[in-house]
């Protein structure tokens, strides 16, 4: 069983051990994103005017953006939301309070992600040998990093992209757009929280070559089949028959899985020097 240094001393761990160990960790996280959650429920206008609503907004920064492009470039169209109308309903007595819970614990665990995380590699840290814990050093910090780029990016590119062309598309007039307020929520969460987590892709990469599992013969041979595979995943998580989400998640997925061979690569190479 792994062992864990108390006072200089180390001692052997039973099974109900780690369980106990894991529940402690698992109650401090949860503990956590409640409090992170608590906060954000109190902070409602920022919560839904800037945060939640802030894509559909004709001033948030993207769309003021797209509406620079289309004012300077003619060859742009259909970016700017300035004379899109629409209505957002909630059709549930219970709805806006069970939304403003729902955002509130979402945002709320987005922004305890480090320490989720952290309370994680404490939980298993005792497990590895010292070489391990000095190959995984910064482990939180750069999956931190890459899960908040992934949500940023997906936030404020991916998501404003796919809200105006979903937003102002009509396949007739005489149909007017009145949004569910559900239906938008679904569209901005999966716009950002999935994105984060496919972003997390180069650090899953570094773990499976540093187990062996992952070489770069086979992820370069592998190389069609991955990215079929992405496109697959990212048209699940986009919604049906937007095109443009899917190309703009799956390009950035992309680039990463290349840059993931690269540090495979360093991390095969790195093996083979410390064998010799």
């Amino acid at each position: 069983m792994a062992k864990i240094t108390d006072n200089n001393e180390q001692k052997e761990m039973g099974f109900f051990d780690h369980i106990e160990s894991l529940r402690w960790h698992i109650m401090r996280a949860a503990i956590a994103v409640v409090v992170c959650a608590f906060i954000a429920f109190l902070q409602k206008k920022f919560l839904f005017d800037y945060l939640i609503f802030g894509p559909s907004r004709p001033d948030f920064p993207t769309n003021r953006l797209f509406c620079w492009l289309e004012a300077h470039y003619s060859f742009i169209s259909g970016l700017c939301i300035q004379d899109a109308h629409y209505t957002f309903i909630n059709t549930d007595i219970m709805g806006q309070f069970m939304l403003h819970i729902q955002m509130a614990m979402y945002v709320g665990g987005i922004i305890a992600f480090p320490y989720v995380l952290w309370e994680l590699w404490r939980f298993v840290k005792p497990a590895l040998h010292e070489r391990e814990i000095r190959n995984t050093q910064g482990i939180v910090f750069i999956t931190t990093l890459l899960f908040t780029i992934g949500c940023l990016f997906g936030y404020f590119i991916i998501a404003p992209f796919s809200l105006n062309f979903l937003i102002q598309y009509q396949a007739t007039a005489i149909v007017q757009n009145m949004i569910d307020i559900n239906s938008y929520i679904g569209l901005l969460i999966t716009m950002t929280i999935p994105v984060g987590i496919l972003f997390e892709l180069p650090m899953l990469v570094y773990l499976l070559a540093k187990l062996g599992i992952l070489s770069p013969q086979t992820m370069k041979s592998g190389r069609k089949i991955a990215y079929v595979g992405i496109l697959i995943i990212v048209a699940i998580i986009t919604p049906q028959g937007d095109l443009t989400s899917l190309l703009l998640i799956s390009t950035p997925i992309f680039v990463l899985y290349e840059l993931s061979i690269g540090i495979c690569v360093k991390v095969y190479k790195r093996q083979v020097e410390e064998e010799f």
